[in-house]
C-alpha cells in the first residue's frame, strides 16, 4: 500500500491534534468523515534512528478518547483471553501480525518480530489495532474492526475535529 506523502496542512493538523510535533510521519492513512487525519502512517525509524516500530498512529482526539474508554472497561484483557479459546480468532490475528510486520518491512526491515499492539499473542493496546484497522480496512485485523463496531455509535458522528 503506497500512500502520498503527508502535506504540510496535514503535519500541522496532526500537531494541533496531538499536541506537539508529530514524529516520523509517513503520510495519512485514514482520515475522518470530516476530512481530518485519524490515522497516520510512520517510519519504522524516528529521525535520530531510534526504531519506532509502530506504523499506524491514531491522531484523531474524539477517536482516540472513544478507544480509550474501550480500553477501560477491560475489553483488552477480555480479547487477550478469547485469543485463547478461539483457534480461528488466534489466526486471524496471527496474520494481521504478520501483514503489519510485512507492510512496515517494505518500508524499512527493523529486524525485529515485535509489530505492534501485542500482536499475536495479547491484547496491549486498542489505538494501535484501530489505527491498523482504519488503515488497511475491513476483514485484516479482528480485535481494530470488533473495537470499531462497538464505537459506531459514537463514532464517525459529526464534526470531530
Amino acid at each position: 500500500m503506497t500512500l502520498p506523502p503527508v502535506s504540510e496542512s496535514d503535519r500541522a493538523t496532526v500537531a494541533a491534534q496531538l499536541g506537539r510535533p508529530p514524529r516520523a510521519v509517513r503520510a495519512v492513512a485514514a482520515r475522518c468523515p470530516s476530512g481530518h487525519p485519524s490515522v497516520v502512517q510512520t517510519s519504522p525509524r524516528l529521525e535520530d534512528g531510534t526504531p519506532f516500530p509502530t506504523l499506524y498512529y491514531l491522531t484523531c482526539p474524539r477517536l482516540t478518547s472513544l478507544v480509550s474508554r474501550l480500553e477501560a472497561s477491560g475489553l483488552m484483557r477480555e480479547m487477550t483471553e478469547r485469543l485463547g479459546t478461539d483457534p480461528d480468532l488466534a489466526a486471524k490475528y496471527e496474520a494481521a501480525h504478520r501483514g503489519y510486520l510485512a507492510q512496515r518491512d517494505a518500508i524499512e526491515p527493523l529486524g525485529t518480530e515485535v509489530s505492534a499492539g501485542g500482536m499475536p499473542g495479547r491484547v496491549k493496546c486498542l489505538h494501535v489495532h484501530v489505527a491498523h484497522a482504519l488503515a488497511v480496512g475491513p476483514g485484516v485485523n479482528p480485535f481494530g474492526d470488533e473495537a470499531l463496531e462497538l464505537l459506531a455509535q459514537d463514532w464517525p458522528a459529526g464534526d470531530c475535529a
